[in-house]
């Protein structure tokens, strides 16, 4: 079959694929292979003690090689999406796609396979011999009903997960949807009828989950394309359809349709006629998942039932059944046990956990799918959005545990809830590194105000800091605004319950915090009639008034507007730090290569030699808070004085302060970006160094240089930031950059409550 894709699309697929590199995936060294010894290590000789090991304890293949977190994507292309049977060449860029799903949601690596067999026994003898190969076989796109008897066979034979994702992803994200439809409509699923369309491995593989979550198999009803399965039916007919087989002389769809509970289709665009879904039952689950048109169009089936509940396989549509909600996460469940296969109990798991995940607050990064638009629990919103970075969290952990529980697990995990902190840190890469602040900042949450409360990426953030007892959050904004955003969200947060609002528009606080504002800033060029707009329309000011009264310990602000025009309400309110002669900014950015601190990135433009001293010693301090030893390199173009530039000059000049001031600090400098980050580079220009190992805190001879390096590196490395981190404050403010997310809001709420807490125990 032809698809049906848009001229447009056609082409714009065909570059993606083809530029700048064929394909979709290529093969990465986890090791480094940069001299000689190295190539010992990784070939031979060295190679031949990895071998040996794995002689000697088989098991040992999970500690030594990639296996353990290695699938195949098998394929014979004889059902191809919707291109039906192409052939196994032309599927490849299907499992190139599908591996890429392995690897971006659920960190798992995989190779696609693709072969040229069409024999059961054939196919079945050419997958089985992989399994000295990897740790778990995804089959796809394998017709049925040969798809039943292929993993049928290759289960009994193979001591790995063994997963036909067309039948079982799809049935998990399907009993997910029922679950949570029928408790909407008040229905017990072993009451309800259930009319089936379609007899293929999807749709044989949902009804038989159907069954093991209670539906009753008497209540239902398969058709496809010679009509109802019946006892005595001769044609299209096999052993899996006829345990479907109802004693009945109705024949067509339209005949059973009557009085149905829930239609699950996949089969074919338009099957389900508007005058059959007025004759189901009251509040109908519809099911519609044919692709790319379902057996009915969502606002059709609506138009004759208001009440129906709908799901499809569409992204322009709620209620996406889409196999990548599940599939990944199954998988990075079942190899992190070592599981020898995914059984029911496992599957089971994952339809609970995906069901219970639809109900809770919708996250950042899903509602960010919907245009902002989060989607709360009902009719439209009964399954997850296949973004929420959360399902990794509720999925993987139910499949082990359920290996577990079940006998399938050869390495049982020994702790759960250290396994979901280790996904956690896959989800949000800043995890590790944040960790200890995270943990610091709950033993004794501070009062954290937000500048922007209106925000979304706001309200998210402080619902986490909320439910993570990370903070206690003081929202600056209009509370109606609030209150619909938070109802819009899909949020649970309460104003006035969970958090307090201060309201510029009206707060009885107004005239005292104008007073403040003109006790502290009066002789600065802030004139009275000037306090009284800003106090009012200005919420950074706001903030910062309200740190300075006490009535909050740390700020946020700076998601919205300039950097700079913030900064300079925060000098002239916050003020400075005893003994330190500017503010000045350090932010965090964690590559695939580990952390690194960059400073000054957005404050000072040409520091002097003191103020670069200044900076470094902030920035060493706040990097301990991290639980990290900092280790500072001071940035030139100059290699330990190879030049005599006015930078390198101040750098070197630099360095001798802090070594005057902080004698047992691990830094050095003048050096280059390269010898900053590679030790042995370092031991040729200057062995004698106190610098050892790589420089985690780069110091910058300027704001360009700081900034630019900054930008550089989160780009091309797909870095992810944190901050800015601002430090020199007489109390702890940060101003971030429009381009924050909710998370880095969270992650910023940690290092604001851990350095309030650092201030209060120093003033004590």
């Amino acid at each position: 079959m032809k698809s049906t894709l848009s001229s447009d699309l056609r082409s714009g697929a065909l570059v993606y694929h083809r530029a700048p590199k064929p394909g979709k995936l290529e093969i990465q060294a986890t090791k480094p292979l940069g001299n000689q010894r190295d190539l010992a290590l990784a070939y031979s000789p060295g190679v031949a003690a990895a071998c040996e090991a794995i002689v000697d304890d088989p098991s040992q293949a999970a500690e030594l090689t990639a296996r353990q977190n290695l699938v195949a994507v098998v394929t014979n292309g004889t059902a191809v999406l919707g291109l039906g049977d192409i052939g196994p060449l032309a599927s490849k860029p299907v499992m190139e796609g599908k591996a890429v799903l392995f690897k971006k949601f659920a960190g798992i690596d995989c190779f696609d396979i693709e072969v040229d067999q069409k024999d059961i026994d054939k196919l079945v003898d050419a997958i089985a011999v992989l399994e000295p190969t990897f740790g778990g076989i995804n089959l796809e796109d394998i017709k049925g009903p040969e798809c039943f008897e292929i993993e049928e066979k290759l289960k009994a034979r193979m001591n790995i997960p063994v997963f036909h994702d067309d039948q079982h992803g799809t049935a998990i994200i399907v009993g997910a949807a029922v679950l949570n439809g029928l408790d909407l409509a008040g229905k017990r699923i072993g009451e309800v009828k259930i009319v089936v369309s379609g007899a293929g491995a999807a749709a044989l593989a949902c009804t038989n989950l159907l069954i093991e979550l209670g539906a009753r198999r008497e209540n239902v009803w398969l058709t496809d394309i010679d009509g109802v399965v019946f006892k005595g039916r001769n044609t299209l007919m096999d052993r899996w359809k006829e345990v479907y087989a109802q004693e009945t002389e109705a024949r067509t769809l339209s005949d059973v349709i009557g009085d149905a509970d829930i239609f699950l289709g996949l089969s074919a665009a338009g099957v389900l006629k508007p005058d059959m879904l007025k004759r189901m039952a009251p509040k109908p689950l519809i099911l519609a998942l044919a692709n790319p048109n379902p057996e009915i169009m969502p606002e059709e089936a609506l138009a004759a039932r208001p009440d129906a509940m709908i799901c499809t396989g569409r992204s322009d549509y709620p209620n996406q059944v889409n196999n990548v909600l599940c599939f990944p996460y199954i998988f990075r469940g079942a190899l992190d046990v070592h599981a020898t296969t995914i059984n029911e109990a496992m599957k089971l798991a994952a339809v609970r956990a995906i069901a219970a995940l639809a109900r809770e607050a919708t996250s950042d990064v899903a509602a960010r799918a919907y245009g902002g638009e989060a989607q709360t629990f009902g009719a439209t919103s009964l399954i997850p959005n296949p973004f929420d970075p959360r399902l990794i969290l509720r999925i993987a952990p139910a499949v082990a545990q359920a290996a577990m529980t079940t006998g399938v697990a050869r390495k049982p995990l020994i702790d759960l809830e250290a396994y979901r902190e280790d996904l956690s840190r896959f989800v949000f890469r800043s995890g590790f590194l944040m960790k200890p602040l995270f943990a610091r900042a709950k033993t004794d949450p501070k009062r954290v105000i937000y500048a922007e409360g209106e925000d979304e990426r706001v309200l998210r953030a402080a619902q986490v800091a909320l439910e993570e007892g990370l903070a206690i959050p003081i929202l600056i904004g209009r509370p109606s605004v609030i209150e619909s955003r938070i109802e819009r969200f899909g949020l649970t947060i309460r104003p006035g319950v969970d958090f307090e609002v201060v309201n510029p528009e009206d707060d009885p606080r107004y005239r005292d915090y104008v007073q403040t504002y003109l006790d502290i800033a009066g002789r600065r060029g802030i004139t009275p009639d000037a306090a009284r707009v800003l106090v009012r329309t200005n919420n950074t000011v706001i903030a910062a008034l309200a740190v300075m009264r006490g009535e909050a310990d740390a700020m946020i602000t700076g998601l919205e507007g300039r950097f700079l025009s913030r900064l300079r309400h925060i000098r002239d309110i916050i003020g400075l730090e005893p003994g330190v002669s500017d503010i000045a900014a350090m932010t965090l950015i964690i590559t695939s290569e580990g952390a690194f601190f960059l400073a000054d990135t957005h404050v000072r433009y040409d520091p002097t030699a003191e103020e670069i001293a200044d900076t470094t010693l902030l920035a060493a301090s706040h990097v301990e808070r991290f639980g990290i030893t900092p280790k500072i390199a001071l940035l030139s173009h100059s290699d330990f004085g190879a030049a005599d530039t006015p930078s390198a000059l101040k750098m070197r000049k630099a360095l001798k302060l802090i070594r005057e001031r902080a004698p047992d600090l691990e830094c050095d400098g003048e050096m280059e970006a390269s010898t900053a980050l590679v030790a042995s580079m370092r031991d040729r220009v200057l062995p004698s160094s106190r610098l050892k190992g790589i420089a985690n805190v780069l110091i910058f001879p300027n704001l360009d240089a700081a900034n630019i390096g900054y930008q550089f590196a989160r780009v091309l490395s797909d870095a992810l930031p944190v901050g800015p981190i601002l430090m020199g404050t007489a109390k702890p403010v940060h101003i971030l950059t429009s381009s924050v997310t909710a998370r880095g809001v969270v992650n910023m709420t940690a290092v604001a409550v851990a350095e309030a807490q650092g201030k209060a125990a120093s003033a004590s």
